[in-house]
């Protein structure tokens, strides 16, 4: 009995890869399971591996296709000329008309009363396996009509089984060319041409974090999205939260999209054309749209019981949303959990280019830049590959890279997505690299640095670190770590810490939100042109500058809290100087030059007054949005620079006024302690606050009367003088008599192990700092606390007598000093 040539999705499951391939199996695992979660899968059929089979037997052609593959595997012939006969062998193939007939009634019952439009995708029968799985090897074709259209798209699929790219990904797999079959899926077309389409992963691309999912989002077909001819919009979305009341979205980017794939006109069937002002300033997706995707997302990935690479589309007719394909995620789900590698640039360069960041990693070499597939043979080995954007024809030099650049794609583009299956980083969606990098230039790709990824000019020094984080020590003092980047946050979160010790506001708002507080109040004040056209860049898919400042200050807290969810997160309230204020967008109009900012209008004694309040209020909501809305109620909030009792108790006014209220749904108040009232007062300040964490920078500089950013007394800076640690003791006993917790938030102690030292034996409850300093802060504790021998201390810097001759000589006035120091 001959088995049947085409099967229906609601036929399929999982079971059937081996007959219908990795992708048509997923849909029909969708189709016959998922319908009850509401997952809308575009209905259809797929050819079937015997059908391919059969296909070679009746045009007489597997034993020259296998001669083919054996004379390019000897060196006979080249790879390009393989791949080229071997697909001109199929294309000029016939289906058995049985085949050909059971194709004709499946579409025509697809259809109903009228031809449908429909996409033929390619399904390998070893494709989207848990070791094989690689971005685009074989074709799809989209907006076909017709049955002898679809004949021949099956056709062209079975020839796309054997492009160059495909036999040099089978050469590296080890698979058998000719055990590796082609099913066609044929399923109806939504109309995203009409509204929009795009790709989620269940898990976080670039760090492996599990508790997140990425939607990108593009007006048009998908393929634009794939292809990474568009920069798409991007939502992160927190996955505890989806399930619950909360809103799980945790940022929105939008993306240029200044283009989009559509149905084409004529001989072509889809084209590419600019996307109108309407849409390029506004988002792909509203917020229920972006929930309906993301619960669906986690229904996949519950019933697949593994992270998830998803392409959705929305039908511009109905607005309704389906999935089109679900594979499994490849790259993060089979990494280490517990093995962190950390590459870290050793020196600065010239910024060329920059863009998002894929991989984490740093590479070096000479650019290759290459501005069309048709010349990929000048690539030389090793290089930098720089293109406008990639498709899977350029996988084969892709694999010899050290490093991509593009100018155009988003995070699951083509080159995204082969370069974190190679392993190797990339800066995507540039804009301008084929321009700014010239071919043959020393260039250095630094994904290191958060969500932006640098290109830098030359060939900069770099060190590579790897370290199980399992085999850390335990500790009794809390290790915590320091954050200020949203989008690097995830990329620590296989550190085991005990929560984020200070979130630094003031950098998210200079990053991210950009404009002064006070300017996105009272957007009139400013008047300055260019800073109005900044303004309304940055706001106008809000509804106000108010709306976009508290969105997106909320977005920034949001994705740190996310990272280390539900361990704590302590805020610092912004702490701006008033010349740093100042520089923000529209900030002159608002602050007012200090002989000294370092101890001016700062902290505390903004938050209150007249001159702030309105500002302060934003950065309040913003905390409320995140705790109440988001449901991210691991956030406290610490107050910087206090410096006398009364002032505490007004700030904590202020606080209330603003709807956050200490112990109200466990919401905790620190205060920095950095001032040396904070120390002499502790009891009092300890009676107002849960905790405190020590400044030991300002603290320093305003027990010793130093400007910290001094260079000529900077070899008398020291967080180790006695004076300093008195002050520190004080607070530590001081607030523990009032059951008040003391951390601390400098680089003292992991810059000097002596002062761990004396921390833990003074009892600290925590020290935090830099992420990068966290495993060997680690293990000093351990050390420190298992009685191991003491660290010798030194109060001052053993290099102090070179810093003290350094800064005289460049005072002008070196020989009169050092005849006084001799």
């Amino acid at each position: 009995m001959r088995t049947a040539a085409i099967l229906w999705f609601d036929e399929i499951d999982m079971r059937q890869v081996p007959t219908v391939g990795g992708k048509n199996a997923s849909l029909g695992e969708m189709t016959q399971n998922l319908r009850a979660a509401g997952i809308e899968v575009p209905f259809g059929f797929a050819t079937t591996a015997a059908a391919y089979r059969e296909f070679l037997q009746h045009n007489g052609i597997a034993d020259e296709i296998a001669g083919t593959i054996a004379a390019y595997r000897a060196g006979s012939i080249p790879l390009s000329v393989a791949g080229k006969k071997i697909r001109a062998m199929l294309l000029a193939g016939k289906f058995p008309e049985h085949t050909a007939g059971e194709i004709r009634a499946a579409y025509a019952k697809l259809s109903g009363t009228a031809p449908c439009s429909v996409a033929v995708r390619s399904s390998a029968t070893a494709e989207d396996l848990p070791d094989a799985s690689f971005a685009g090897q074989q074709e799809t074709f989209l907006n076909i009509t017709g049955s002898e259209e679809v004949i021949t798209g099956c056709i062209r699929c079975y020839a796309s089984l054997f492009t160059d790219r495909a036999i040099v990904y089978r050469e590296s797999k080890g698979f058998d060319h000719m055990k590796v079959y082609l099913s066609a899926g044929v399923q109806k077309m939504v109309r995203s041409d009409l509204a929009s389409a795009g790709v989620m992963f269940t898990i976080d691309t670039e760090t492996g974090f599990p508790g997140t999912l990425t939607i990108n989002a593009a007006w048009g077909l998908g393929e634009s999205v794939v292809q990474g001819i568009v920069d798409p919009d991007e939502y992160r979305i927190f996955k505890p939260s989806v399930p619950t009341a909360f809103n799980p979205v945790l940022a929105k980017r939008a993306g240029a999209n200044e283009t989009k794939l559509v149905y084409g006109r004529g001989a072509e069937l889809t084209e590419t054309v600019p996307t109108t002002r309407a849409e390029r300033e506004s988002f792909v997706l509203n917020d229920f749209e972006i929930h309906k995707l993301a619960r669906w997302a986690l229904a996949i990935e519950k019933h697949y019981g593994k992270p998830m690479d998803i392409e959705w589309a929305k039908d511009g007719v109905t607005g309704e949303l389906f999935i089109v394909q679900a594979r499994p995620e490849t790259v993060q789900a089979r990494r280490d959990a517990n093995v962190m590698e950390r590459f870290k640039l050793k020196e600065q360069g010239t910024l060329l280019a920059s863009g998002l960041s894929i991989g984490e990693k740093i590479a070096a070499g000479q650019a290759c830049v290459i501005l069309d597939a048709k010349d990929i043979a000048k690539f030389r080995p090793g290089s930098v590959l720089v293109a406008r954007n990639t498709d899977p024809d350029w996988v084969p030099v892709m694999k010899k890279a050290s490093g991509i650049v593009t100018d155009h794609g988003g995070r699951t583009s083509h080159a995204a997505i082969v370069s974190r299956e190679l392993g190797i980083p990339a800066v995507i969606g540039c804009g301008n690299a084929t321009q700014a990098i010239r071919d043959g230039q020393e260039i250095t790709l630094s994904c290191t640095e958060g969500n932006a990824g640098k290109v830098y000019n030359g060939a900069l020094a770099f060190e590579v670190h790897t370290e199980r984080v399992d085999q850390l020590p335990p500790t009794r003092t809390k290790i915590m770590v320091n954050l200020a980047n949203p989008d690097g946050a995830a990329a620590w979160w296989r550190l085991p810490t005990d929560g984020v010790g200070l979130a630094r506001m003031e950098f998210i708002i200079t990053d991210r939100v950009k404009i002064h507080p006070l300017a996105a109040v009272y957007a009139n004040t400013v008047t300055d042109e260019g800073e109005q056209a900044a303004i309304r860049r940055l706001t106008h898919r809000y509804p106000s500058a108010r709306e976009y400042f508290i969105e997106e200050l909320c977005a920034g807290i949001a994705q740190i809290a996310a990272a280390q969810h539900p361990k704590p997160v302590i805020l610092r309230m912004s702490d701006f100087k008033t010349n740093e204020y100042a520089n923000l967008i529209g900030g002159k109009y608002f602050e007012h030059a200090e002989e000294n900012p370092m101890i001016g209008f700062r902290g505390a004694s903004r938050y209150y007054s007249d001159n702030y309040h309105a500002g302060f209020a934003l950065e309040c909501e913003a905390v409320k949005r995140v705790r109440n809305e988001k449901g991210l109620t691991n956030v406290h909030v610490m107050i910087p620079f206090v410096r006398t009792v009364s002032e505490a108790d007004w700030v904590i006014e202020e606080l209330a006024d603003n709807g956050l209220v200490r112990g109200a749904n466990g919401l905790k108040f620190y205060m920095m302690a950095e001032i040396p009232a904070n120390a002499i007062l502790a009891e009092s300040f300890a009676t107002r606050f849960d905790g405190f964490s020590i400044g030991s920078n300002d603290l320093t500089q305003l027990t010793l009367g130093i400007d910290r950013d001094s260079e000529m007394l900077s070899y008398l800076f020291d967080e180790r003088n006695e004076a300093v640690k008195e002050l520190i003791r004080q607070i530590i006993h001081k607030a523990h008599l009032h059951g008040t917790t003391v951390g601390i938030c400098g680089r003292a102690p992991s810059d000097y192990p002596e002062f761990c030292e004396f921390l833990i034996r003074e009892g600290i409850d925590s020290i935090s700092v830099d992420p990068e300093k966290f495993i060997a802060t680690r293990k000093q504790a351990a050390a420190i606390e298992s009685g191991a021998e003491p660290v010798a201390a030194d109060p001052v810097h053993a290099d102090v007598h070179a810093l003290r001759a350094q800064n005289t000589v460049k005072s002008g006035h070196g020989d009169v000093l050092a005849q006084r120091t001799t």
